[in-house]
């Protein structure tokens, strides 16, 4: 539905990086597991090291998957906005080029959900 405005419109964003005192969006998604049918927004310091994220916030929201015990790390794949990635897990996220609202994907070659039904 089209708007017309009676005068000039500025709009001002209201999830920029400095509102949100130190920390990023981060939003993580887990390919083919659909039991999470959205990638989840995870609201994390840029000085946390990449293997924090995955063992803390990352893990409390995916463990609840029954095959989150079973990923295989080494085989884990990674998406940075739709590209792939490879991160390095003793380094911050801002070493690793993620920024305020950045978009990861994780692949887990073999698990394809729950009876391979991707849920």
């Amino acid at each position: 539905m089209a708007v017309i405005a009676i005068g000039d419109f500025v709009g001002v964003a209201k999830d920029t990086v400095e509102h949100f005192h130190g920390n990023q969006l981060v939003y993580v998604g887990w390919d083919k597991h659909l039991m999470f049918y959205a990638p989840m927004c995870l609201c994390v310091p840029p000085a946390m090291r990449f293997r924090d994220l995955v063992a803390g916030p990352v893990a409390e929201v995916y463990a609840a998957h029954p095959q989150w015990a079973q990923i295989d790390w080494s085989r884990a794949v990674w998406l940075r906005s739709g590209e792939p990635f490879t991160p390095d897990p003793e380094r911050s996220l801002a070493e690793n080029g993620i920024g305020h609202k950045e978009s990861l994907r994780l692949r887990t070659p073999g698990l394809d959900g729950i009876g391979g039904s991707g849920t």
